[in-house]
């Protein structure tokens, strides 16, 4: 073995052990109850009930722009809305002959 660097040797020791650090690290951040069960109960506030964030009027769009692969259900699943507000709204609209660009109402 005259020769051969020692970090031939170290190189693997130093990559599983720093895989095993990483299992330990994820393992100790996931909260899957096997951490430690002595300091129940001493949580902060905040992470018992978060704070309710500030209510903002969300924007509804008027309308929308069609992409390729886009059906009229997945457009509906897509944006909120109905499928019969959407097809009451765009009466032409025909699911077979969706052109990618084309706008359509949604209110």
């Amino acid at each position: 073995m005259a020769g051969r660097s020692p970090a031939r040797f170290i190189a693997p020791l130093a990559l599983v052990a720093f895989a095993l650090a990483l299992v330990i690290v994820v393992s100790s951040t996931t909260g899957d109850g096997g951490g430690d069960t002595g300091a129940q109960g001493t949580s902060a506030p905040a992470e018992a009930t978060p704070k309710p964030k500030a209510q903002k009027k969300k924007r509804t769009r008027k309308t929308y722009t069609i992409k390729a692969g886009d059906t009229p259900s997945g457009i509906a699943v897509k944006v909120g809305v109905p499928l019969d507000q959407i097809l009451e709204l765009n009466r032409d609209l025909d699911p077979q002959t969706l052109t990618p660009g084309t706008k359509i109402k949604l209110r």
